[in-house]
């Protein structure tokens, strides 16, 4: 998330080296080699991730690989896969670690799994039900499968047991933290003479299935964006960050009303003492229509290969469901780049849309402000996060058109009195080049240039708070990723 001063500041400078040879070596920067070949800087990741792979974990372990695991529609199997790379989890092999069995309490649904690797062993929580139809399917409880391998792809998995819980009653949804040396286990349950349907809790852990402390019990469902067709706090998982650890849980029915909270602690705070938490009165992630991803939620934390923080969660492309939407099985795997404000507080912005990985550009000689858009009015200054993310959307001849996430069918436009606006990509003509843009990395990796297919030698620019075109060796045409 915050690069070395040192690091940045090159990359700014390497942007205005006056060096005189051609307008791409002046500024250090090299061209795509070719059609369809520009990337965003998290390489080629784009939403969804994963189709049909809900309530999705995805994390980097120690041995430098990214493993995904989620619900699958069938509810029928714990499949995990691997990549070197986020973007290479789209493509990767799946391997079936564990199949639901043909009787007993893990003979029906299997829900939302999580991977762990817990006192030198791989394990797998999830929650699981008997088969038969009924209200009896609905028996939820924590499970645990663990690995007789070091390598959990190629390792044998067999059933470790139950998690001990404080209540004989409905749970799921249990993940563990590990903070200042201390192991927790959070999990989502119904606590019998409470009227929810489940509240999410912690405690120490003293074992792979056994807790090690009381149950505290963090948040119950109470807000009116939290009771949602069914009253509902569960998915909890933490991030540390600024001297303080943040608890995301995801809340309501599942369709298009499904939304996040937050929870955040001093990160020197009994993590047991409910009263040391502080609950976010609203929702901090929810269905964004203008970006069509419809009740975002269940989500998980990561890095990218650059170690900047990264959401994982899941959420539709339409909003209409037919029949009962936990059987819908358009829930898919996303993620997007997790900022951070002024305050040091989790900034979630909005849920992306589909696409390549929009990135925010701020100028190299003007940190402080980024290139964004009020409506349909360009500018360059300080705006809402949603306001500040762009996509570049590749066009087939090694050129990209920027394309605000809020407004999907828009690009930016030149013209030829070396003015940019944001018009309908309907409304821009077809020939001339001049919604297309060549994007070129700075050799630093940390700047880009945007040259205007349209007016040779013309560059995406900044003149005080509006956007323009530059002549491509001019300072203002560099811009440092975000």
């Amino acid at each position: 998330m915050n690069f070395p001063l040192s690091r940045r500041a090159f990359a700014a400078g390497a942007a205005m080296l006056p060096i005189a040879c051609s307008p791409n070596a002046r500024a250090g920067f090299t061209s795509p080699p070719g059609p369809g070949a520009a990337t965003s800087s998290l390489g080629l990741a784009s939403n969804p991730l994963v189709r049909q792979r809900a309530d999705t974990q995805i994390f980097r372990h120690d041995d430098g690989w990214y493993y995904l695991i989620g619900s699958v529609p069938e509810y029928d199997r714990l499949a995990l896969r691997r990549s070197r790379t986020l973007a290479g989890l789209a493509n990767a092999e799946e391997r079936v670690l564990w199949r639901h069995e043909a009787s007993g309490p893990m003979s029906g649904f299997l829900w939302a799994p999580e991977l762990h690797y817990v006192d030198g062993r791989w394990i797998v929580y999830f929650a699981a039900g008997p088969s038969g139809g009924g209200e009896d399917v609905f028996r939820i409880r924590t499970f645990a499968v663990v690995c007789d391998s070091q390598d959990p792809m190629t390792g044998n998995w067999s059933v470790l047991g139950e998690f001990k819980a404080p209540w004989d009653s409905f749970n799921l949804d249990s993940t563990i933290f590990t903070h200042r040396g201390v192991r927790y286990f959070s999990w989502a349950q119904r606590e019998p003479g409470i009227d929810t349907n489940s509240n999410v809790y912690i405690a120490r852990m003293k074992d792979a299935l056994t807790l090690g402390s009381a149950p505290t019990r963090l948040t119950v469902p109470t807000l009116d964006w939290e009771v949602r067709g069914f009253k509902v706090n569960e998915g909890s998982a933490f991030i540390v960050k600024n001297g303080r650890i943040f608890m995301t849980y995801s809340a309501s029915a599942t369709d298009a009303r499904y939304c996040m909270g937050l929870l955040t602690v001093d990160e020197g705070a009994d993590l047991l003492d409910a009263r040391a938490w502080t609950k976010s009165q609203e929702p901090v992630f929810e269905t964004c229509r203008e970006t069509s991803v419809y009740g975002p939620g269940h989500n998980s934390f990561t890095v990218d290969e650059q170690g900047r923080d990264i959401l994982v969660y899941h959420g539709r492309d339409y909003e209409a469901i037919q029949g009962d939407p936990l059987f819908n099985p358009d829930r898919h795997t996303r993620i997007q780049r997790l900022y951070f404000g002024a305050d040091g507080s989790p900034d979630f912005g909005v849920p992306v849309g589909n696409g390549p990985l929009p990135e925010r550009f701020s100028p190299a000689v003007r940190r402080a402000a980024f290139l964004a858009h009020a409506g349909e009015r360009l500018l360059v200054g300080s705006a809402p996060l949603a306001q500040t993310q762009f996509r570049s959307v590749p066009t087939g001849d090694g050129s990209v058109r920027l394309s605000p996430i809020l407004k999907p069918d828009h690009c930016l436009v030149a013209k030829a009195d070396g003015t940019v606006s944001l018009m309908a990509q309907s409304a821009v003509a077809t020939s001339g080049g001049s919604d297309r843009f060549r994007r070129e990395e700075g050799s630093s990796g940390g700047t880009v240039r945007f040259m205007c297919q349209a007016f040779s030698g013309r560059a995406l620019a900044h003149s005080s708070d509006k956007v323009t075109l530059a002549a491509a060796s001019d300072p203002a045409a560099a811009w440092l990723l975000d």
